[in-house]
């Protein structure tokens, strides 16, 4: 091995060193570029409390997307399984007084339920994904406009609001640790499991995972399952985090998870889905957005950001898997 190509290499580790840690770095720069416009209102402790408490059911949201995407399918609807399940817990909770443990294991069967049923026509009835969550979006929010009567439910259990922000551990709220307990489990269920290596393996080819003995139905009906389920415990955390469920809340999350799911598979392990990329591109995406409305930016502005972070995300994600394709190859 000659020394020029030596240096090739060295410098070619370096360059995927920086590019896992490239958004990080991005990261701190726009914490910087804020705290240096805004030093008595942004840097400090008690906004990024907030930070991460609020954006903690995006998180949850992201996570619920990336596991079908994983095995190649999308699902549409988690911003309105959100939605269904945070008015459900309104709905059992408040208007017909159950339990709210129990009006909570029942948001989570709905979610799924929801995940069954697009299994059955995506897998069984071969409908593209995108058709099926699409619709079923539009079913869901159709569903929770009737039961709820298009109103906002308040008072909800006050149990469910102390377990998700009364208490706090260094200043924020408890949300947030539960979104850091599903990355850290669906990080090791990815990374050191036989599952998170079969659904990688049904995402980056069905056919030859099946000519290995995977079962790739199987999977995919998981995949979908556990996506509403996730996204209905994003749900029950949004109920708890407001006090309350609003008929129209998840589908303001969609584009934001969706962008932080693509964003979030060009750092860490840079050209897969993983929950710890996604993770800081949610809030990446959320520190952008708190930054600039703290700025007094209109709101037309926050959604050309949230829209040419999509399109950048999706971008630079499918030339990031690209490349690894072509490296593996």
């Amino acid at each position: 091995m000659t020394k020029s190509t030596e240096t090739a290499g060295a410098t070619t580790s370096y360059l995927r060193i920086f590019e896992r840690f490239a958004l990080i770095v991005v990261w701190a720069l726009l914490i910087l570029f804020f705290s240096v416009l805004m030093p008595s209102s942004f840097f400090n402790w008690g906004n990024f409390a907030i930070l991460f408490a609020s954006y903690a059911p995006a998180a949850l949201l992201a996570l619920a997307i990336i596991v079908p995407l994983t095995a190649g399918d999308y699902d549409l609807a988690v911003g309105a399984t959100l939605t269904l399940s945070s008015c459900l817990v309104g709905v059992l909770n408040v208007w017909m007084g159950l339990p709210i443990v129990l009006c909570i294991v029942i948001a989570l069967s709905a979610g799924a339920a929801v995940g069954l049923f697009h299994a059955l026509f995506i897998i069984y009835f071969r409908i593209p994904s995108l058709v099926v969550t699409l619709g079923t979006t539009s079913l869901m929010t159709g569903i929770v406009q009737w039961m709820t009567n298009s109103s906002t439910i308040g008072g909800i259990d006050n149990s469910l609001i102390m377990a998700v922000v009364g208490g706090r551990i260094f200043g924020i709220p408890y949300s947030f640790y539960y979104a850091i307990a599903a990355v850290l489990v669906l990080w090791y269920v990815f990374e050191f499991t036989p599952l998170g290596r079969r659904l990688l393996f049904v995402g980056r080819g069905r056919e030859v995972a099946r000519l290995n003995g995977v079962s790739v139905d199987k999977m995919r009906v998981g995949a979908l399952v556990s996506s509403g389920v996730i996204a209905s415990a994003a749900g029950v955390l949004y109920a708890g985090t407001l006090g309350s469920a609003d008929p129209y809340s998840g589908l303001n999350y969609l584009l934001p998870a969706f962008a932080a799911a693509f964003l979030g598979s060009t750092t860490i392990l840079p050209g897969r889905f993983n929950a710890l990329g996604t993770l800081v591109a949610v809030y990446f995406l959320g520190t952008g957005i708190t930054g600039l409305t703290m700025l007094g930016i209109p709101l037309w502005v926050t959604n050309v950001f949230n829209g040419g972070a999509l399109i950048a995300a999706v971008t630079i994600s499918q030339l990031t898997r690209g490349r690894e394709a072509t490296d593996i190859g």
